[in-house]
């Protein structure tokens, strides 16, 4: 949005700018009109942002993703923060030096440094690359492949008998699949290889030499890597049933490789060659996700059955046995913790799992699975909601779930009564749900068309609530407490909008709504009789008891240059009214000082997220905002300072 596109007619009382060549009208409130300059100055925001929690773990997508430190802490990552986790004390740390998607990760040999790779992201330095950081400092020491990298980074190994100096990386998604070997505390690449069409899903180099094995679609190979040359070698099956794809390989402590594969079938190969040793057909009924390999030669896999399976030196099953339940799905990655006893199991439903084997195991990250959108914070106690396939509502202190819920329905929108006792959750089948927030007893269930209900949103008095759908409608019902819950029933339709309703807000008098769409419009309601308000000056001076339409004359300063309509997905302000906070298409949090009505209002920037950030809401004593990844499926909490 260039300076000129704003224009100030301080007769009409009205500034006019444009989204995407569309031109926008924002009333002026009376008591600003006389000296209102849309290109004035503003001030910064009073208060910035840092990240404190992260909710969510990778694992529905991505292999070899958790690791075990030295320091006690597991590293592993979910959007663009690696995040390292203290088993024994339950804190978080995060690396937060991404600029989109982590793709890998590796450590190196002594557990101080960790390497991650990412995928592409927005403008120049979004670039697929690999970033090689201090596991104490959190401080980024190289970054290797920025510019040479045209796919996203898939794999990474660390060498192991040359003492780490060597990182090897698969680029994911090219037509033709590369591996490259890097002499990273130089930043310098030393040899790159062939690995063919196929997809590379899994990555190790050898602990006796500087071999290095890839496998995955339709192939595994084994690499010499001497003298800064590459030279491949296919794996040989034989006469033994060749799988769609090799899932997952570990080294023995005699050197010899390990693979399992999507028949359920272990491979032991020849030391130093590509023949096949041993076969141990069945030994997971489904594809084998995950091999770990402990110190004694004994080792633990999972497979798509959801079972972990322990295994002595022998390569014989123990009795030593578990299944995981059906809601954390599949075992991604297991490993030992740091007492080399427990067990700590990445899941395929985004769950991170910590226990016993063969003994209970006990969630203490859990994460959704799906693209997510639906976000609500209690008006007075430190919890928020979640929603997408399952529904958590958590504790920000705690950071743990009060309780997971599932409606067998998709939400797309959540937002708490007055009271915080009721929870409205909106569906992309057109239906809302609205649940006791203290027993999940369902209180009602209405349907208004089949289109997504894109927004849901009470009124200050608790007495009203707003529906807002993808077929270009408001729907208001009336709220009334009863013995068994809350009633509602529907006063009308407001319609006008030519587009899906996006955002919504309820005056502070209860009396008025106004809206966004997705063709940039901004309408005015009264809401008790769902009509339109075409009069817009007469809502110069109305009070908005919340703050959620990205267009909106207090928010003119949110939009950048150049901005395209759909880029910043949503805004909240503070419950004392001194911030806005937005999320946008590119993965960023931005903090604004409320409010913001002269253009290009000053911010201040935070990454994490490597998706679209679809929601953003301040606890009730501004402590914390709680941000939603959409395709990352990622929650971020960060505490307000």
């Amino acid at each position: 949005m260039a300076e000129e596109d704003i224009v100030y007619t301080k007769e009409e009382g009205s500034v006019r700018m444009y989204i995407k060549g569309k031109p926008v009208f924002f009333e002026v409130p009376t008591a600003l009109q006389e000296e209102y300059d849309p290109k004035g100055d503003s001030s910064p925001p009073s208060k910035a942002l840092k990240l404190e929690w992260v909710y969510g773990y990778r694992g529905r997508d991505c292999r070899c993703n958790i690791f075990l430190l030295p320091s006690g802490e597991i590293v592993y990552f979910v959007g663009a923060v690696a995040v390292l986790y203290h088993l024994e004390e339950g804190t978080q740390r995060h690396y937060i030096g991404h600029t989109d998607d982590i793709k890998c990760i590796a450590v190196h040999p002594e557990g101080q440094l960790v390497a991650t790779g990412q995928t592409k992201g927005h403008g120049d330095e979004a670039m697929p690359h690999i970033r090689v950081w201090d596991r104490d400092s959190l401080e980024t020491l190289h970054v290797l492949g920025m510019g040479e990298f045209e796919k996203p980074v898939g794999c990474l190994s660390f060498s192991i008998s040359d003492g780490g100096a060597t990182l090897a990386a698969v680029e994911d998604g090219a037509s033709s699949k590369m591996l490259t070997t890097w002499n990273w505390a130089d930043e310098a690449k030393v040899a790159e290889g062939k690995c063919g069409v196929d997809e590379v899903i899994t990555l190790n180099f050898s602990g006796e030499d500087t071999s290095i094995v890839s496998s995955g679609k339709n192939h595994i190979s084994f690499w010499s890597y001497e003298d800064g040359a590459l030279e491949k070698k296919n794996g040989i099956f034989g006469n033994n049933p060749r799988p769609k794809f090799v899932t997952a390989i570990a080294y023995l402590p005699s050197g010899e490789l390990i693979s399992g594969d999507t028949n359920g079938n272990l491979f032991k190969w020849e030391k130093g060659g590509n023949n096949v040793d041993k076969v141990i057909e069945g030994a997971h009924d489904g594809a084998i996700l995950t091999i770990y390999v402990k110190e004694d030669g004994s080792m633990i896999t999972g497979g798509t059955d959801a079972k972990v399976v322990e295994w002595s030196a022998d390569l014989e099953k123990t009795d030593n046995n578990m299944e995981l339940d059906k809601e954390y799905g599949n075992p991604r990655v297991v490993l030992n913790g740091a007492d080399g006893a427990s067990l700590v199991v990445g899941t395929t439903k985004n769950c991170i799992l910590v226990g016993e084997m063969g003994g209970e195991l006990t969630p203490i990250i859990q994460g959704h699975t799906d693209e997510l959108w639906a976000l609500g914070v209690h008006p007075s106690e430190p919890h928020f909601l979640t929603a997408a396939e399952k529904i958590f509502l958590r504790d920000a202190t705690t950071h743990k779930p009060i309780w997971v819920h599932d409606i067998d329905k998709t939400v797309r929108s959540a937002a708490f009564s007055g009271d915080g006792e009721t929870i409205v959750l909106g569906t992309t089948c057109g239906k809302w749900v609205a649940l006791s927030s203290e027993t999940r007893d369902v209180l009602t269930e209405k349907q208004n068309g089949d289109e997504p209900i894109q927004v849901v949103t009470f009124s200050p008095d608790g007495k009203c609530l707003a529906v807002g759908s993808r077929d270009n409608s408001i729907y208001v019902y009336s709220c009334e407490k009863t013995d068994d819950g809350m009633n509602f029933e529907k006063v009308g339709r407001c319609t006008g909008h030519s587009s899906f309703i996006t955002h919504l807000d309820w005056s502070s008098d209860n009396q008025f709504l106004r809206s966004n769409s997705g063709d940039y419009e901004l309408l005015y309601w009264d809401a008790t009789e769902c009509s339109q308000k075409t009069s817009v000056s007469d809502m110069c001076d109305t009070e908005w008891a919340t703050h959620s339409c990205v267009l909106a004359f207090n928010s003119i300063g949110i939009w950048p240059e150049d901005v395209d309509g759909t880029d910043i997905n949503t805004i909240t302000r503070s419950w004392a009214g001194d911030l806005l906070a937005t999320g946008d298409d590119f993965g960023k949090v931005r903090l604004f000082a409320a409010p913001a009505h002269n253009h290009h209002a000053p911010s201040e920037e935070y990454g994490g997220h490597s998706s679209h950030v679809t929601d953003v809401g301040f606890l009730s004593d501004d402590s914390f905002l709680i941000s939603a990844g959409g395709n990352d499926t990622a929650v971020m909490q960060w505490s307000v300072e």
